[in-house]
């Protein structure tokens, strides 16, 4: 069910859609960031910790895979599966106990959902970033998968 679809003309638009987003999220959900690489994805994230009262350095986890911010209403775990070829891969490493709703303690937000595909069952969010016709011009699209 599509819940959103909005346009940005620049990075902070994009981060304000992110803080805006956050005041509808409870405890236990979870979020797949699609975009192409340098669509946004990072600073709508960034904005997301700015609504969750968070005041942690949001970086992307490109390389560490997995960077976790608290400090907020609730931890936040941001996972960039990029690096990773399969949902094997990703289970290797212990992440699929983040993606049970019943256990986890804050919201998950995953960059590169399609790089585990499998992994992510059940109820989510998705966030779909698109470039558009200017540098920073960018589409945001939410949606509810159940």
């Amino acid at each position: 069910m599509k819940l959103l679809s909005v346009k940005t003309k620049n990075e902070k638009e994009t981060m304000l859609v992110g803080e805006k987003f956050a005041s509808v999220i409870n405890k236990g959900d979870i979020i797949l960031l699609s975009g192409d690489l340098g669509a946004g994805k990072t600073h709508f994230v960034k904005g997301f910790a700015v609504g969750m009262g968070c005041k942690s350095m949001v970086t992307s986890p490109t390389f560490t895979i997995l960077n976790v911010y608290e400090g907020g209403k609730m931890p936040i775990y941001h996972f960039d599966m990029y690096r990773l070829s399969s949902k094997e891969e990703a289970e290797e490493l212990g992440f699929e106990e983040y993606f049970d709703h019943n256990l986890l303690d804050g919201v998950c937000l995953v960059e590169w959902p399609e790089q585990v595909s499998g992994l992510l069952n059940g109820e989510h969010y998705n966030v779909t970033i698109k470039k558009g016709d200017g540098e920073n011009e960018r589409e945001i699209i939410v949606e509810k998968k159940k």
